[in-house]
């Protein structure tokens, strides 16, 4: 069960670190990524042979992508492509102590990866890290919930329209109300017969 809630906990933060990205950062992300990851990005999306030609049009297919693809691993893998480069940057810059950081060792090096990719791609990446049980995902998740710049917006409230309860129409109740008053009738008047029938006898 433990694990369970881990996972689920991870794919809550992936999916808040991928939605809090605006529209011009996904683009400008895609932009920066080499060739052969940004056909991925498409092939993932489905787009068709060629790949997208409109920015617009590709940051769309990645947000429906992403929706849909929480529980089939497609957010993952978006998550994982567009983060590499900044990934790589995170190990090389840790060194030997990439496989599983301190916090101080990671909070040191943020501000150059924040710099070279954006806020929202460096926030993506650590959270694509716990989605994929790196070692230090304790210590990532603190930094995702509590760090005072890393630390990921409240995930959106959902409104709840609270619908009227459903409510008979005026012809429907008068036919039923009708049926009702029929049925009571014709129960008095086999009680009647029966009366009359038992006393000829």
């Amino acid at each position: 069960m433990s694990q369970l809630k881990n996972r689920l906990q991870a794919l809550s933060l992936l999916d808040r670190a991928f939605a809090s990205l605006t529209d011009a950062e996904l683009e400008s992300l895609v932009a920066s990524l080499p060739d052969d990851h940004r056909e991925a990005v498409d092939d993932i999306c489905g787009a068709k042979e060629g790949g997208f030609t409109d920015p617009a049009a590709r940051t769309l297919a990645m947000r429906a992508t992403a929706s849909r693809g929480r529980k089939t691993g497609e957010l993952e893998q978006l998550s994982t492509i567009v983060t590499d480069p900044c990934l790589a940057k995170c190990i090389e810059m840790l060194g030997d102590h990439s496989d599983n950081p301190t916090e101080p060792q990671l909070l040191e090096i943020t501000p150059t990866l924040i710099e070279d990719f954006g806020l929202g791609c460096t926030r993506l990446m650590l959270a694509t890290s716990v989605a994929g049980e790196a070692a230090a995902s304790v210590m990532l998740t603190r930094v995702l919930k509590h760090d005072e710049t890393l630390g990921l917006p409240p995930a959106p409230v959902a409104e709840t329209t609270l619908l009227p309860a459903p409510q008979a129409d005026e012809d429907l109740k008068a036919k039923r109300k009708a049926a009702k008053e029929k049925k009571q009738a014709d129960a008095r008047a086999r009680r009647e017969q029966q009366l009359r029938a038992a006393k000829r006898v």
